[in-house]
């Protein structure tokens, strides 16, 4: 069901038992702007003696790491953007949504060079990630079972997310953080970190009329409508601007996970001082399709903006790489679509048919 199903991992493939099996012969001849929890900063910053192995606590035991890291697998769904703004080139890069070459989407394209990594897509294979004789797995953010930790493990070293971190909740800056110590690159994951930070704040020094407003990114696909809420990427990119939720959407957050779904007789949740449409294929026909939208008063008054596929493939990445693109193509959006005057027509929006 387009981009809400997949940010949400909903249906995460695995290994089946006879790959599980088959990877264990294979195994053997074969010799991852925003605050950071406590427990994702202690892991990210641990520091180790030069002749000292790297350790990395991880919800299902400790990654240990002889030496920094130079050969890896990138089996999370977006460890491949902070792997890339690092100077490491995955060998293998795990196919997500989105057709583009390797796996990699346009904000990331520059910085992969002459590299062509393998693709993963649907199960892990155990045989490619044996082949490719990687010396790191970065798995934040993948998935995966202890089962498949275990049996992955035994190829190479797998890096997860800290324990007391949620499968899909990491935050960007932690992940890039925690995937620049394992590659030896901890002060130039600090700088990355900092130069994204310094955006965000630069477009709340540029609109402090921000504060305070509400905004909502909400999706229709498929006939089912809802809103994106708490720790989801894209409503924290909507916080890190000074936004905040409606008051009904909080409620939403209190209750359910990364995304709400709305029945279409009651839209009220979205009546926010800005409303962002994510649509993975740029097409606003189901949205228009939408009887109560016509009753918001973010409709009405010219404040819906329409997310194409490149912004909702960024937002929902929400990586160190895909964060200043989003941000770039939506800070003038947004001020149209909030400067008070009905009149005024927000591109996107009308491009789609969605003004009113």
């Amino acid at each position: 069901m387009g981009l809400k199903v997949e940010s949400h991992k909903k249906s995460v493939s695995g290994l089946s038992r006879r790959r599980l099996m088959s990877g264990l012969l294979s195994s053997c001849l074969i010799p991852h702007v925003l605050r950071t929890s406590p427990l994702a900063i202690a892991a990210a910053s641990g520091t180790a003696a030069a002749d000292e192995p790297l350790r990395f606590p991880n919800v299902y035991g400790e990654t240990v790491l002889p030496a920094p890291a130079k050969r890896v697998v990138s089996l999370g769904y977006t460890t491949q953007d902070p792997l890339l703004a690092l100077g490491v080139a995955p060998v293998a890069v795990r196919q997500w949504f989105g057709n583009y070459p390797y796996g990699i989407w346009p904000w990331a394209q520059p910085f992969l060079g002459d590299s062509k990594p393998q693709m993963i897509a649907g199960e892990v294979s155990i045989e490619i990630v044996a082949g490719l004789q990687p010396d790191l797995i970065v798995a934040i953010g993948s998935g995966i079972s202890r089962e498949e930790y275990d049996v992955l493990s035994q190829i190479a070293p797998v890096l997860m997310q800290p324990p007391g971190e949620a499968t899909f909740g990491m935050r960007w800056d932690a992940s890039t953080r925690l995937i620049g110590r394992a590659v030896g690159k901890a002060e130039l994951a600090d700088q990355k970190v900092g130069e994204v930070e310094a955006l965000f704040a630069a477009v709340r020094q540029r609109h402090p009329d921000w504060a305070g407003r509400t905004a909502v990114c909400a999706y229709d696909f498929g006939g089912e409508t809802g809103a994106y809420i708490g720790t989801d990427t894209r409503a924290v990119f909507l916080t890190e601007l000074g936004f905040q939720p409606t008051e009904k959407v909080k409620a939403l957050a209190a209750t359910q996970g990364f995304y709400a779904r709305l029945s279409p007789e009651d839209l009220a949740p979205l009546d926010a001082d800005v409303l962002i449409w994510l649509s993975s294929s740029g097409s606003a026909q189901e949205i228009q399709s939408l009887a109560l939208r016509k009753t918001l008063r973010a409709h009405r008054e010219g404040r819906e903006i329409l997310a194409g596929e490149l912004i909702s493939g960024a937002m929902t990445f929400g990586s160190v790489l895909s964060l200043p693109f989003a941000l770039d193509r939506l800070e003038g959006e947004i001020a149209l679509a909030i400067d008070g005057d009905p009149a005024t027509q927000v591109p996107s929006a009308a491009g789609a048919g969605l003004a009113p």
